[in-house]
């Protein structure tokens, strides 16, 4: 996903939230990021904003509504 720009088409509690979502992409052939504030995962309580999931700008529409399908 280089030179792409990214949006956020979701925020979780969790990263297993997001990993599922994320899995609903993927089934879709949607490419996508999972990004959270979490010390690369050592400490997941840091992630107080979320876990986001970001997907490209031109593929955001048709993500929203698969991830809010979820």
């Amino acid at each position: 996903m280089s030179n792409a720009e990214l949006v956020v088409v979701g925020t979780f509690l969790n990263k297993v939230e997001a990993e599922i979502a994320q899995g609903a992409l993927e089934a879709a052939e949607i490419e996508s990021i999972v990004s959270a504030d979490d010390a690369g995962g050592v400490d997941p309580s840091l992630s107080m904003g979320g876990v986001r999931l970001l997907v490209r700008a031109e593929d955001v529409e048709r993500a929203g509504r698969l991830v809010q399908s979820k």
